[in-house]
């Protein structure tokens, strides 16, 4: 700037400095301003904030301060909006859900507990054994409604390290035990055990553990990889942090773990090792993970216990399993996220009988002989939406081999294929959808090759999930010691069991096709509306198995209406129930209906229903 541009300063004149001896001395003022320490009332914070750990200073500051040496508990002045927290309020902050410390200023605890409560009303086709429930039962085919109800209480406990949210905890260590009852009541015999003198209804109880797993944050990714590149090229490390906390973890223990989106080929809680992160602004997501499965409890589905005497003898099921996924955010369209994963699936041979003294291991069906299965899975999928278009899809090609396939009676080599695909719109409170299941069928069941897809421990959310009939019952098929369907799943894989029996590769596949729609009646309401047709891929290995050629392939019409209520609208309290129904199809009633006439020969195929009532509470 130019200086002499700039106003000359401003000149007080004829000012008279003060005189000290002009002022009168007044001694009522005070001699100096006390330099004591000014104390007020400590606000209290909201919510339960439970006792701080962090201990006082013994030094008081030399000017007038408010002491607040723990951060998380800074008081909060008296307000008439907002109300102090109890500790049996799960709404307000509470140190019991990670809201306060509980050691240090670092270390937080998370408590939940839930209880589940589950309904279930069902007619399936069930037939009648030689040992029956009533007198003169001469058909084939017996009663087939039942009552299901279980109870499972879940209590979880979370010990974290680090800050609640702008920064990835350091460590965690979390514990989930479930205490489970159930009971069913059937109108037919050896459907509850082998053992036709135990009756027709059962009730039982058991615990199991279903989450113990240690979790540690290894550090940035960017700076684990740069390591790894420079101790590849013999160079020491490089320091190379992420701006964006992306980070990568190594959990050890029982834990739970859906390996794509839909759970399509595994989803368990079960005992593993599991590595897992992000990179590049949380653009990748990657896991790299081995399991050791536990067996299964029969009735609960609940994992064996460990290091408990009395819980029985078979804790570990001898099968183990590899899986790597890396997922790819924003591919192409904002908000659409594809997945590429690999799968290995070591059954090794084994035998076992249920808690119930059923064979499920191997099956009761065809040869029975100890087998293992080494399965390879590669798929892609995605998941998001374009534009408008919210678009779910899956295809996965399985390769391997069984060393004896019951139904072939030989050394198998595995090649089957799964396809999906499920497209839908939100049209304000409405949400259309339409979709495609296919898993391949085999049409030569006596040949060296087993071409029908089966998964490893699938927990299927597609075609309507569990208001599909299909989808979450059980239905045996006939009195051959295995099921056409296990629930859970679209897949007629012909397992004897999906928590403790083994994939079999060789079943007639299916085709699902789909349409329904979601409504948000009210802010706490949704409403469910779902239809499917569904038909076999190949029937030759039903009609083999049942002597019975010329089985048909269409299954039949499956339709379910179902809904969810959130009373106080949070996720504390939900409520869901619906009903669902299967229509035969000529396929279908080939196999539930005897060819002849008269009376002692068959029942005709009834329309098969369910209904459940599901109560979630979560404190």
């Amino acid at each position: 700037h130019d200086r002499a541009a700039l106003p000359a300063p401003a000149v007080a004149y004829n000012l008279t400095p003060p005189t000290a001896d002009d002022a009168p001395v007044n001694d009522s003022l005070p001699k100096a301003i006390s330099t004591e320490l000014v104390t007020t009332k400590k606000d209290d914070p909201l919510g339960y904030e439970g006792k701080s750990r962090v201990d006082e200073p013994d030094d008081k500051p030399e000017l007038n301060a408010v002491l607040r040496p723990d951060r998380w508990r800074i008081g909060f002045p008296e307000d008439p909006r907002y109300k102090k927290g109890k500790l049996i309020n799960p709404y307000n902050q509470n140190v019991f859900k990670g809201d306060y410390p509980i050691i240090g200023q670092h270390t937080f605890l998370n408590v939940t507990l839930e209880s589940e409560s589950f309904t279930n009303v069902r007619r399936i086709p069930l037939p009648s054994n030689v040992s029956s429930e009533r007198p003169n039962s001469t058909e084939f085919f017996g009663r087939g409604r039942q009552f299901f109800a279980k109870q499972s209480f879940i209590t979880s406990f979370e010990l974290f390290h680090g800050d609640t949210s702008f920064k990835p905890i350091d460590w965690r260590i979390k514990f989930t035990p479930v205490f489970n009852l159930n009971y069913l009541n059937t109108q037919e015999r050896s459907i509850v055990n082998v053992n036709p003198v135990v009756g027709s209804n059962r009730f039982d109880t058991y615990i199991g553990i279903q989450e113990a797993f240690y979790e540690y944050r290894l550090g940035d990714t960017n700076s684990l990889w740069s390591s790894v590149k420079r101790g590849l090229r013999g160079k020491g490390r490089e320091k190379n942090t992420s701006p964006y906390f992306d980070s990568t973890f190594v959990r050890l223990g029982i834990q739970q773990f859906n390996s794509d989106f839909r759970g399509l080929i595994f989803n368990d809680y079960n005992l593993g090792a599991r590595v897992f992160g992000q990179a590049q602004n949380n653009r990748y997501n990657f896991n790299a993970a081995y399991f050791y499965q536990l067996e299964k409890d029969t009735n609960s589905e609940l994992n064996t216990r460990l290091f408990i005497p009395g819980s029985g003898h078979n804790r570990f099921r001898n099968q183990s399993v590899v899986i790597a996924n890396l997922y790819r955010q924003d591919t192409k369209y904002k908000g659409y996220t594809t997945q590429f994963s690999f799968h290995f699936n070591n059954d090794r041979p084994s035998q076992l009988f249920d808690r119930n003294n059923f064979p499920v291991r191997p099956g009761l069906i065809g040869d029975y002989v100890r087998h293992g299965i080494k399965s390879y899975y590669f798929g892609v999928t995605g998941d998001g939406h374009i534009g408008l278009m919210n678009l779910n899809h899956a295809f996965y090609q399985v390769i391997g081999r069984d060393s004896f396939n019951q139904i072939a009676g030989r050394k198998t080599d595995i090649n089957a294929q799964l396809a999906a695909v499920e497209v839908s719109q939100d049209r304000d409170w409405l949400r259309f959808k339409t979709s495609f299941f296919f898993t391949s069928g085999d049409s030569k069941p006596f040949d060296n090759k087993a071409r029908g897809f089966d998964s490893i421990f699938d927990d299927q959310e597609f075609a309507g999930g569990k208001n599909s009939f299909f989808n979450s019952q059980a239905i045996p098929f006939l009195n051959t010691g295995v099921l056409l369907t296990t629930p859970g799943t679209l897949i007629p894989s012909l397992r004897s069991s999906k928590t403790q029996g083994q994939s079999n590769f060789v079943n007639p596949g299916i085709f699902v096709y789909n349409a329904g729609f979601e409504a948000e009646l009210t802010p706490k309401v949704r409403g469910i509306f779902n239809a499917n047709y569904l038909h076999f891929h190949h029937t030759q290995p039903l009609s083999q198995l049942l002597f019975h050629p010329g089985i048909r392939r269409p299954i039949g019409f499956d339709y379910g209406v179902g809904f969810l209520w959130r009373p106080p609208l949070t996720e504390n309290f939900i409520i869901t129930g619906g009903f669902n129904s299967l229509v035969p199809g000529d396929g279908f009633k080939d196999i539930f209906r005897s060819n002849c006439a008269g009376q002692g020969c068959g029942a005709k195929p009834q329309t098969l229903y369910s209904i459940y009532v599901k109560v979630k509470l979560t404190y």
